[in-house]
Parts: C-alpha cells; sequence; structure tokens
C-alpha cells in the first residue's frame, strides 16, 4: 500500500503487460553501419590476436603480425568512414552505426598506441 502512495505521489507509471500492440515504424538498419560493425569487430578481434601470438612469442612480433595490424588500421579507417556516413542518414536505427564508430576508433587508438610503443 505504501508504494502506491508513493507512485501517485511521482506520478510514477510501471510499465504494464500490454497486449497486441505494435510500433510501426520507417527506421531500418543501416547497410553501411552493419558493415562498419562488421569491420570494426575483425579489426578488433584481429588485433587482439596478434599482441596475444607476440607475448606468447616472448615479445618478439613476427612480420605477418604486423602486417595484420597494418590490415586492421585500413580496415578500421574504411569502416570509420562508413559508421559516421550511415549515422547521418534520416530514419534509420542508430546501433549499428554507433557501435561501429566507437569499435573502429577504438581500433585506431590502439593502433597508434602499438606503434607508438614500438617506437620507444
Amino acid at each position: 500500500m505504501e508504494e502506491r502512495k508513493k507512485r501517485r505521489k511521482f506520478n510514477i507509471r510501471l510499465p504494464g503487460r500490454t497486449r497486441g500492440r505494435y510500433v510501426f515504424t520507417d527506421k531500418k538498419h543501416p547497410e553501411k553501419g552493419i558493415m562498419s560493425t562488421a569491420l570494426g569487430v575483425i579489426s578488433v578481434v584481429t588485433i587482439i590476436c596478434a599482441v596475444v601470438m607476440a607475448y606468447k612469442n616472448g615479445g618478439e612480433a613476427e612480420a605477418r603480425y604486423g602486417v595484420a595490424v597494418m590490415f586492421c588500421l585500413l580496415y578500421s579507417i574504411g569502416g570509420l568512414v562508413l559508421g559516421i556516413l550511415s549515422r547521418m542518414e534520416r530514419d534509420i536505427f542508430k546501433l549499428f552505426p554507433t557501435v561501429g564508430i566507437i569499435l573502429n576508433a577504438l581500433s585506431l587508438i590502439w593502433v597508434g598506441l602499438l606503434l607508438y610503443f614500438s617506437l620507444l
């Protein structure tokens, strides 16, 4: 009973179970945003694998790990551009473009830090 009084006081309504109510929308998930997210996931996973394999090798990174990270740099730049372009579209769900931008930016920062610390 006490909880009901508090809800009335603050005018809080808990979402009830609604049956038969549909929300129709023209929004869609943009293909560029999905591609941006996919490129971001590929890039982050590849960088993690390259770092782990270099660590297991005693800190000695082979040339193929460096080449893989450089391809990740290219993927991240492309994914970031696709994410930004898809975020500017109208009437879309913004989940995939936002996740793609975050993953690709994280990947670019990580590659930059790897290059910076390798020069020290």
